[in-house]
């Protein structure tokens, strides 16, 4: 049972944008300068915005995560730990490992917090991981500093019983929601797409125009009666529209004319905006503009590194908060110094296989990757005799010189002529 005096002196709610300061930077309302109100679910109605955080959510899913045992220099998966078999095959009753893992990135993506209650059996080991919803949590600092979780007004929860993972907070218990910190950006994109679907709903947009004169040879002509409009524009369409009728020639008489339209300035503007905000969604999340479709400004020379640079400065950051948020959150104290968890981004680091093959040769030359070694960063089942570590013949101590009479002894000839015939 929690009082108000545990809550130092009373409910001090960490996520609450009431509290002061942080009122000042969020506030409740979330209406954008462009008088368009954003939520998270209508901000992913921004092709770009969804585009960054389900790239984001899937590619943290697709990982494997592995939870390690510690033995010295070495490490093994830790496959008999409960933890492990939570997050590897069933973190709850309903969801595959990657339905959950992908929801909590989302989750993070659009609010800035997941959270998940974590059920313990009576020898305190996680049995299961139950997503919450953030928007009907509360999150209060006790009197001891530490969060508690309140959902939905229920008894709050302790630590150990909830998993959070947050972005970067500026109060250290929540953190910031990018929707809600990025409102204005996202009205404006919101607002432009609203107004370009008006344009198109209620505006007026045509190819050319037949102009045909009031007066021809000191004449007036009288106007067209609308039937006979009518049957102009159908002869008109059914003569010279379509794929097939490219490149025709029009004759037109009455001194008629027919007078293409290109696209307005103020069109071509609002194309351009739209572009720009879409760049600023993309750098909101730190995503590169070719991962989401905007290739303005793409080239196919440096892909392979802007690849490389997506998981190490966009996908790292996120990986490391939810590794060190599961060591906290599923491992009991007395064991962290022996387990830890860890994605597997090896294969998000691969180059294409030439570059590959070439780092391996040298890795294989100079003796810090045996042939299974190099097998298991494949997918490539081990072989027999290929935990051996080679070495430079001619790699000696600076200034060693053999002694007179030195002969090699007969296990290292015979490990030479074994590798050789291997």
């Amino acid at each position: 049972m929690f009082t108000s005096n545990q809550f130092s002196g009373g409910p001090v709610r960490a996520s609450d944008p009431g509290a002061g300061w942080l009122a000042s930077l969020l506030g409740r309302s979330i209406k954008s300068a462009a008088g368009v109100n954003v939520t998270p679910e209508l901000a992913l109605s921004l092709t770009t915005l969804q585009a960054c955080v389900s790239l984001l959510a899937e590619s943290v899913a697709q990982l494997p995560l592995v939870l390690y045992r510690r033995d010295g220099d070495k490490r093994d998966a830790a496959t008999d730990h409960p933890a492990y078999r939570l997050l590897r095959f069933q973190p709850n009753g309903w969801q595959t490992p990657f339905e959950y893992q992908e929801g909590q990135q989302i989750a993070n993506g659009l609010r800035g917090n997941s959270f998940a209650f974590i059920e313990r059996d009576e020898a305190a080991r996680p049995t299961a991981l139950i997503p919450l919803n953030p928007d009907r949590m509360t999150v209060l600092k006790g009197a001891d500093g530490l969060p508690y979780y309140q959902f939905e007004g229920q008894e709050p929860m302790p630590q150990r019983l909830v998993h959070h993972v947050r972005w970067f907070s500026l109060n250290g218990y929540t953190g910031v929601s990018p929707v809600q910190l990025h409102c204005n950006a996202i009205g404006l994109g919101l607002a432009m797409q609203d107004h370009a679907s008006s344009v198109f709903a209620n505006g007026t947009h045509l190819a050319g125009v037949l102009e045909r004169p009031a007066v021809v040879g000191g004449a007036e002509l009288k106007a067209l009666s609308p039937e006979r409009v009518a049957q102009v524009k159908a002869a008109w369409k059914a003569e010279y529209a379509g794929r097939e009728n490219a490149m025709k020639v029009a004759v037109l008489q009455d001194g008629m004319s027919f007078k293409p339209l290109s696209m307005t300035n103020v069109e071509a503007q609002l194309l351009e905006a739209r572009g720009a905000s879409a760049l600023e969604v993309a750098q909101m999340y730190k995503v590169p503009p070719h991962k989401v479709g905007l290739l303005d400004r793409a080239t196919n020379n440096n892909i392979e590194h802007q690849g490389i640079e997506f998981v190490v400065y966009t996908l790292m950051p996120w990986l490391k908060r939810f590794e060190q948020a599961y060591n906290r959150d599923l491992l009991l104290p007395s064991e962290w110094s022996e387990y830890y968890f860890e994605f597997n981004v090896a294969g998000l680091l691969r180059g294409d296989a030439q570059s590959r093959y070439e780092a391996y040769a040298k890795a294989r030359q100079w003796g810090w990757l045996s042939v299974n070694d190099i097998r298991r960063l494949e997918n490539l089942p081990p072989v027999d005799g290929g935990d051996t570590y080679l070495q430079p013949l001619n790699m000696v101590p600076a200034g060693w010189m053999p002694a007179p009479g030195d002969k090699p002894k007969a296990e290292a000839l015979a490990e030479v002529e074994q590798i050789l015939n291997r």
